[in-house]
This record gives structure tokens, sequence and C-alpha cells, in this order.
């Protein structure tokens, strides 16, 4: 089994594929890599022999991924709630950050919706 970066890569995908399962490595960085390497991106993970694995952690260690990069994009996001801008209220508030509407739509930033009672009406007499 391939592990790079303490993630264990998935057996039976193509190599492309396989190297997103790292945080901070999508398709365009993984074909990179492959190409840099000297490996076929439609080679499977399971056909790559040592040498290879070797060729591909070398270019992964330069790189910031997994615990790393998910601790500088924390202090990033921690620095703009802390600094009290529109970008960090909002990420305190658990609202869109990117300027999306919120009247409608954004339920994965806000959850499920929680319904809200209508007042009652006082009767005359």
């Amino acid at each position: 089994m391939a592990r790079i970066s303490g993630v264990d890569l998935p057996r039976h995908k193509r190599g492309e594929i396989g190297l997103t399962y790292i945080f901070g490595i999508g398709r365009a960085t993984a074909q990179r890599i492959l190409s840099d390497a000297g490996i076929d991106f439609n080679k499977k993970v399971e056909e790559w022999n040592d040498d290879d694995l070797n060729k591909i952690r070398t270019a992964v260690t330069e790189m910031k991924v997994e615990g790393a990069l998910r601790s500088e994009v924390q202090l990033n996001i921690k620095r703009l709630v802390d600094i009290n801008c529109y970008r960090g209220m909002r990420h305190r508030a658990g609202l869109p950050v990117r300027g999306q509407r919120t009247k409608t739509n954004c339920r994965t930033r806000k959850g499920k919706r929680k319904t809200v009672a209508n007042k009652k009406k006082a009767t005359k007499m």
C-alpha cells in the first residue's frame, strides 16, 4: 500500500486521482508531480514500484501539504477573526464569506433550517 505524507493512497485508482487524496494536492499539482517523476498518469497506484514511490515522496515533501497546510489555513482564519474584519465576522457567525446570497441558499454553512413560528394576533373583545 502506498503511504505518502501520512495518507494511504487508494490502490485501485489512477495515480493522478490517488494523489488528490492528500490535502493540498489537486489534479493539476498531481499531474505536475507525476510528469516530473516520469510516471504515466494512467498508471494505477498499485502498479507503482519503490523507485516511483520515492520520486513522488521527494516531490511531495518539498510542498506544504496535510498538517502544515491545515494549520496555516486555520491560522489565517484566526487572524481574520482577531482583527475583526468583515470576512472574520462572517467566519465567526458561520455565514458564507465570499459574497454569496443568504436569503435562500447557503444551507451548508448555516445548517439545517430552523422554523420560526408566527406570533399570535390578539383577539378583540
